[in-house]
């Protein structure tokens, strides 16, 4: 999947599906540096909390607060522009 997203501009990955702790390190760590811009966010709910998944979340020390901010919505905004969603704004 990363050589795909790497490749095709249109394409994005989320990290849903798994708790952070049980993701792939390879995986977290592309989403945390070069295809920072790429990974969008996902619980899997109803078999993984969206408060369970962030709690595993935050326990991850190589993101910077910039690329959290971008993973939980950010790229979201961005992929959804032309949308509703993408009109949104929330306050840091």
């Amino acid at each position: 999947m990363i050589a795909i997203v790497q490749h095709k501009s249109n394409v994005f990955n989320d990290l849903s599906g798994w708790s952070p702790k049980y993701t792939p390190e390879s995986l977290l760590r592309e989403a945390a540096t070069r295809l920072q811009d790429r990974f969008l966010f996902g619980s899997d709910y109803p078999f993984i909390t969206p408060r369970r998944w962030l709690k595993d979340f935050d326990a991850i020390d190589f993101f910077t607060p910039e690329v959290r901010e971008k993973l939980l919505w950010r790229n979201a905004q961005k992929l959804l522009s032309h949308t509703a969603v993408g009109q949104m704004s929330f306050s840091s």
